[in-house]
């Protein structure tokens, strides 16, 4: 008895690269990384030979030079006799600053406007929508220099604050006043506070070129720690709630754990505040903030908190109505039910759009440049740029930081994602 075998395997020909769907994509990879690799060695050699041609190099030497310019608006010592590197710094830290803040009042703004938008009031509501369709249908740009007018327009000048013999003769007060017991002024040139001073000081500690102060260090390591104590003590007193249906009071304990350490520390520094004083001309003392740092903030956060309500309110309405009812039904009011029920489940929807609004707003900080306040694209993508001639060299390092910011960003709001995702069994 015969039986029928299994038929024999076609062996591989050259057609099947094309022709069979096995192999057809692997083959449309490699043609199009050929391709790609060829692109990019063309573009390389033509850049070497345009460079060659002009008798230039690409190197970064230039930002060991001094870079000989000044800076309004910095956070670290910076003189212009600093290099070009320390100037990269600054505005690197100027950008890292508005990107932060931006994010964090925006998000707040954002969250706000976005519950209000579905508000039963008609009126609140539709204020709401207002605001949203303003603020995104109009360019950024605009918004950013109608800041810095408002703010350099319609505010006093140093001169209006100065108190002369004769007035007080005269018994005359100064044109414009300051303002909270005399430690703020706002002037056309930007806004006078109090800056923090310590008596007892920890001293600064050097990492190469960079001076970090121990005081601030110390500060917010105090900070950090007391709230990791207190979340432990909040867990711990969810913990027993749910075994014995009884919560512990803990708010008097937070507060001691999140104030009297950060306040005895300041103590024990001699912590004071250095109050601004009107001279001859202007402010001298305390902390002076630009009106193209304040003007740049503002826009970028009354902005993006347009974008992010709506991702907020897509969020909410995402999440099921018999949510809602459950919780009505439970006795819970309508603040506690968003707080505790339908926001924490409209983070799922929330936060992938969310990291880009993120995004947008940190890239959107190089815009800084119409109102002169010096970011990174003030500093090493303008001044330093045209000082040295290096647009390649400087565009480049420009874009590697951009997205090495940018990426930083995602994976930390990704991880975040992933922690209050639906965890699935």
């Amino acid at each position: 008895m015969a039986y029928a075998g299994e038929a024999p395997k076609p062996g591989f020909r050259p057609g099947m690269l094309i022709y069979d769907t096995r192999y057809r994509s692997l083959t449309i990879q490699l043609i199009v990384l050929v391709l790609f690799a060829f692109g990019v060695s063309w573009l390389i050699n033509n850049v070497i030979v345009n460079l060659a041609a002009k008798d230039r190099t690409f190197d970064y030497g230039f930002l060991w030079n001094r870079a000989g310019y000044d800076i309004n608006q910095t956070l670290i010592p910076y003189t212009n006799d600093s290099t070009h590197g320390r100037a990269l710094f600054v505005g690197l830290v100027n950008t890292l600053v508005v990107a932060a803040l931006g994010c964090f009042l925006a998000t707040i703004l954002g969250v706000i406007i976005g519950v209000l938008r579905l508000s039963k009031n008609w009126l609140i509501g539709r204020l709401m929508t207002v605001y949203v369709e303003v603020f995104r249908n109009i360019p950024l740009l605009l918004w950013i220099l109608l800041s810095f007018v408002i703010l350099t327009e319609t505010t006093p000048s140093p001169r209006d604050f100065r108190v002369t013999d004769e007035m007080v003769a005269a018994g005359q007060a100064p044109a414009a006043r300051m303002f909270l017991n005399d430690s703020v002024a706002i002037t056309n040139r930007g806004m006078n506070v109090p800056a923090p001073l310590f008596e007892r000081s920890l001293g600064t500690a050097g990492i190469g070129e960079f001076q970090i102060s121990l005081n601030f260090l110390a500060i917010f390591a105090v900070i950090g720690a007391s709230a990791i104590v207190n979340r432990r003590m909040v867990r711990r007193a969810r913990a027993i709630q749910e075994d014995t249906g009884v919560r512990p009071v803990t708010w008097w304990k937070s507060l001691l754990l999140l104030f009297v350490p950060v306040i005895a520390l300041l103590l024990a520094l001699g912590f004071h505040l250095e109050y601004p004083r009107m001279t001859r001309f202007n402010f001298s003392g305390g902390i002076e903030v630009l009106h193209s740092f304040t003007a740049l903030l503002v826009a970028l956060v009354l902005y993006t908190a347009a974008f992010i309500a709506e991702i907020v309110r897509a969020g909410i309405q995402a999440i099921s109505r018999g949510q809602t009812e459950a919780a009505f039904a439970l006795g819970l009011r309508p603040g506690r039910t968003m707080s505790l029920i339908i926001l924490p489940q409209a983070l799922r929807v929330i936060i992938p759009p969310l990291i880009s609004q993120y995004l947008n707003l940190t890239k959107n900080t190089s815009l800084a440049i119409a109102v002169s306040y010096m970011d990174l694209r003030g500093t090493l993508g303008g001044v330093t740029l045209n000082q040295t001639g290096k647009e390649l060299e400087c565009m480049l390092l420009m874009m590697l930081i951009y997205l090495t910011i940018s990426l930083i960003i995602s994976s930390v709001m990704n991880i975040y994602n992933a922690s209050v995702r639906l965890k699935e069994r």
